[in-house]
């Protein structure tokens, strides 16, 4: 995966951070705003549910985010690409469809 490819996909993430962590502070807000017995509303999922699948949602793109500039990181060292735990090179499918892995695939 070229520099390129690996940036567009950590901007990709930062944005998705940005928006997720906008979307809770706007949940956070209602949830004051609200008097609402939400627990008790048998209409659909309550505010407390939406915060957690959010919050569960932020933190793995978070994650993401954090892989994506391990990976940039490695790619400035010149071992992106290179399992760490054998030292056999990742093949580029793997890397296209886990551009922040590690490993090969008989070392996951």
């Amino acid at each position: 995966m070229d520099r390129d490819r690996l940036q567009r996909r950590r901007d990709e993430a930062a944005a998705e951070v940005r928006a997720l962590e906008s979307d809770l502070r706007s949940v956070f807000e209602a949830s004051r705003e609200s008097n609402a017995d939400d627990e008790h509303d048998p209409e659909g999922s309550t505010i407390a549910y939406e915060r957690a699948q959010l919050t569960a949602v932020l933190e793995a793109t978070r994650r993401r985010l954090t892989d994506l500039d391990d990976a940039l990181a490695r790619l400035d060292a010149g071992t992106y690409g290179v399992c760490e735990r054998c030292g056999r090179p990742i093949p580029p499918e793997r890397l296209l469809a886990r551009p922040a892995a590690r490993t090969c695939v008989a070392c996951a």
